[in-house]
């Protein structure tokens, strides 16, 4: 019998019957996807077909179950989005199922080695200890290459330890994508001669499927300090077969666009500490980005926080990595950031940094800010 690994679903129910049924219904569609009275006896019964391990009322008392539910390690075949399909393949399409937890199994942990770097590594090559990261944006789409790059210059200048493109910034005529690649650095290498600093650029490497891994070869070659992808827009296993690459060293930062119907049903999609947390760690993300409480998204500070444990805790194998929460962050915002996060976090501000009349003294009073 080969190992299992397990998948803890919640389960919209009225009642424990009504939940039973629905997680049978569950280990037959994730695996072999025909009626029960049709699963061949011997192996695919007793191996391949899911089995349903524990069922119990919802601890946070939403109107249902969770179901706990083990599956092969034959049934992967060693295949990372074979291995997602079994998580939450067809029954993603259902109503009422969310994904809460994922249980690992040896030869999950074989395939999915993880992060190369994970916090530890960012830390490192940002020249820091124990202490917060800080991340910062170049933007609007729009503005020329110049202009985008003196922007990086100025980050640099103030003491981020990262700057990278905005995730809406690609290949655009106003300011292409290896064009931009290459100032940006000079400009950030630039900065780092004056300062003494160890910023690095990070470009968005988001794109057709075809052009991507191109892009973070070439990003690699040109100086960059690290790539980012949005998984949910470029593919799952993209992340992962970059992170497993032995001619690619760079960090991988993950963005969430294109991901918020992943998470934001209470009770359809992941958790926000399975999605934003357990999964970009099997595939590979040195740092992922997420909505920060009391921003302009909406999560919630327990489901922000989750994330972050989630980044951290052990899973017998793949490295933790940084949460990076943003999205409207302000000066105002970092005590609040720094009670809850502590230092195992990276500090993502954009706008409230490029709407201060002096970009280079804003970055400053934030470094002072988050280091007070």
């Amino acid at each position: 019998m080969a190992p299992r690994f397990a998948v803890t679903y919640f389960v919209r129910a009225a009642d424990e019957a009504e939940a039973k049924a629905r997680a049978l219904d569950i280990a037959l569609e994730q695996t072999v996807e025909i009626p029960r009275n049709a699963v061949p006896s011997g192996y695919v019964e007793d191996e391949i077909l899911g089995r349903l391990e524990t069922l119990e009322t919802d601890p946070a008392g939403r109107p249902g179950y969770l179901a706990t539910i083990s599956y092969s390690e034959d049934d992967v075949g060693g295949d990372f989005l074979q291995f997602l399909n079994i998580v939450f393949g067809n029954s993603s399409i259902k109503p009422g199922l969310k994904v809460e937890d994922i249980h690992l199994s040896p030869g999950l942990l074989q395939l999915c080695k993880g992060p190369r770097h994970g916090i530890s590594g960012l830390r490192e090559q940002a020249g820091i200890g124990q202490t917060p990261l800080l991340m910062s944006a170049i933007k609007p789409v729009g503005l020329t290459t110049r202009e985008l790059a003196r922007l990086a210059r100025d980050f640099a200048l103030g003491g981020m330890h990262y700057v990278k493109d905005d995730h809406g910034l690609v290949d655009q005529k106003t300011s292409p994508f290896e064009e931009r690649l290459r100032a940006c650095v000079d400009a950030v290498g630039d900065a780092n001669a004056t300062t003494g600093g160890k910023t690095r650029f990070v470009p968005n490497i988001t794109g057709p499927a075809t052009a991507i891994i191109e892009r973070a070869k070439t990003a690699q070659e040109l100086g960059a300090g690290a790539v980012m992808i949005a998984p949910a827009l470029a593919g799952y296993d993209v992340v992962r077969t970059l992170a497993a690459d032995p001619d690619f060293a760079l960090p991988i930062v993950s963005h969430p666009a294109f991901s918020g119907a992943n998470v934001v049903s209470p009770d359809c999609g992941f958790s926000h500490r399975s999605f934003f947390g357990t999964l970009h760690r099997l595939m590979g993300a040195d740092a992922v980005i997420y909505p920060n409480f009391g921003g302009r998204f909406g999560f919630t500070r327990d489901e922000c926080l989750s994330i972050a444990r989630a980044c951290a805790e052990d899973l017998g194998g793949p490295k933790a990595i940084v949460a990076a929460p943003g999205g409207g962050m302000t000066f105002a915002r970092v005590p609040e950031m720094r009670d809850a996060y502590g230092n195992d976090v990276m500090y993502l501000v954009g706008g409230a940094l490029l709407q201060e009349p002096n970009l280079v003294d804003a970055c400053r009073r934030l470094v002072a800010a988050v280091y007070k």
